[in-house]
């Protein structure tokens, strides 16, 4: 990790719905090279926050900046540009696309080719969009269509969507979400080994707490759009507010080995 360095600051960011305040006066500091895990109950704010770092919603008030530069008011496709990009936590793909297809059409976006999605692109850019799929384990569905593969394969795809946009920054909806135990686990090791390979820095919303552990060196915890509590995740389990409101009282949980 490099301390010096802040990839993104969210200084003092309000967003509100018909009077909800979903997100309430929220600072962050991420710096580069940093696992931050943010978890909170549902309706805690985490997925507005990302839709907000993301470009998808704008804050009421605050600013977002993203290696010194102002973002809040810039549209998700020039925030993905700039090197920020994200998964969700429904999975986003094309399902009628083949994976290679899915991939084609990151390449062509981040390159200003979107014109290339009205023309014949069978043979355009196939090396790269192979190379990403060579990354997440997907390289034997190239061919296949999107919406048929299993749903850890779909996750898998859309993470390689986001690495084809070449993030420095890289945004985790519940990547593990609606898994089994075995398929959650080579997820959480993908995501290890891609961050450690490409120098990403990452944040991340997670309920299972085995994959919060297992990746994040850091730990926000938010609760009513603010946060509670951040640390590092034995600072975090430790917390008896922590246990209070999100992880229950009592609660004993041990990271996975």
């Amino acid at each position: 990790m490099n301390a010096s360095a802040i990839a993104l600051d969210v200084r003092n960011v309000t967003k509100t719905f018909t009077g909800f305040v979903a997100v309430d006066r929220l600072s962050l500091t991420l710096r580069e090279g940093e696992r931050r895990a943010l978890i909170g109950a549902n309706g805690a704010g985490k997925t507005t926050l990302f839709n907000l770092l993301s470009g998808r919603f704008r804050p009421d008030s605050g600013e977002i900046l993203y290696h010194g530069r102002p973002i809040q008011s810039l549209p998700p496709d020039e925030i993905a540009r700039l090197g920020l990009a994200r998964t969700f936590q429904i999975t986003s793909i094309y399902p009628r696309l083949t994976s290679l297809q899915n991939i084609q059409v990151a390449l062509f976006a981040r390159t200003g080719r979107s014109h290339y999605l009205f023309r014949g692109a069978d043979t355009i850019d196939v090396d790269k969009a192979m190379a990403v799929l060579g990354d997440v384990g997907l390289e034997a569905v190239a061919q296949r269509e999107s919406g048929l593969l299993s749903y850890g394969d779909q996750k898998r795809l859309e993470l390689a969507i986001a690495l084809a946009l070449q993030p420095k920054l890289l945004l985790l909806d519940e990547p593990t979400a609606g898994m089994e135990s075995r398929t959650r686990r080579q997820m959480v090791d993908l995501v290890l080994r891609i961050c450690t390979q490409r120098e990403l820095t990452l944040l991340f919303c997670e309920h299972d707490m085995d994959a919060v552990f297992s990746i994040a060196d850091s730990i926000t915890v938010m609760h009513q759009g603010q946060v509670l509590v951040e640390g590092s995740p034995s600072e975090v389990r430790g917390s008896a507010e922590v246990r209070a409101v999100y992880l229950g009282r009592g609660h004993q949980h041990e990271p996975a080995a």
